[in-house]
């Protein structure tokens, strides 16, 4: 199999793992975790992802989802801010479900006062959402407007990565 439907694969697979972790939340309280688990295990079933591709994928949400909810729970400031772009560029539907899912992160990290401080790299060949990356060997930033795949540093090519917001200006 080729690169290119490979990335593509796993890029549609994070959509739809962010879709079913929001749906799954949705469910007699269940947890960001679990629900992220049982898409993880959903996709595994339904031969949409190897295991070891839906681990993966659901690490790159995960980090997502709890790098936001934790960015809107320390400054107080909205998702707009944490990607740093104009709103208006951005998917609507991917918008809403990334909204939503930071809600719940939020309200869930705030219930257990955690702080992720691992979460701190990103890493070229890795999948991220929405949201603005910035090199660590430059400072070069990417923005992504839709769900993508981390390419090297197009100044550089460096591949290590860290998350911007208003926070870091």
């Amino acid at each position: 199999m080729s690169e290119q439907p490979l990335n593509q694969k796993l890029i549609e697979a994070y959509n739809r793992m962010l879709e079913r972790t929001r749906a799954g939340m949705g469910e007699a309280g269940k947890g960001m975790q679990h629900a992220l688990d049982a898409a993880m295990e959903k996709a595994s079933e339904l031969g949409e992802l190897s295991r070891e591709e839906a681990e993966k994928v659901g690490e790159y949400v995960k980090r997502d989802l709890q790098d936001a909810a934790a960015f809107i729970s320390e400054s107080g400031n909205e998702l707009r801010d944490w990607l740093r772009f104009d709103m208006a560029v951005v998917e609507d539907s991917l918008l809403d479900l990334f909204s939503d899912m930071v809600d719940h992160t939020r309200d869930a990290l705030t219930r257990l006062e955690l702080r992720a401080n691992a979460l701190g790299e990103w890493h070229t060949g890795e999948i991220t959402g929405i949201g603005t990356l910035e090199c660590k060997s430059c400072g070069e930033k990417l923005h992504f407007h839709h769900t993508g795949h981390i390419p090297p540093c197009p100044k550089c090519h460096g591949t290590i990565f860290r998350r911007l917001s208003t926070r870091d200006e």
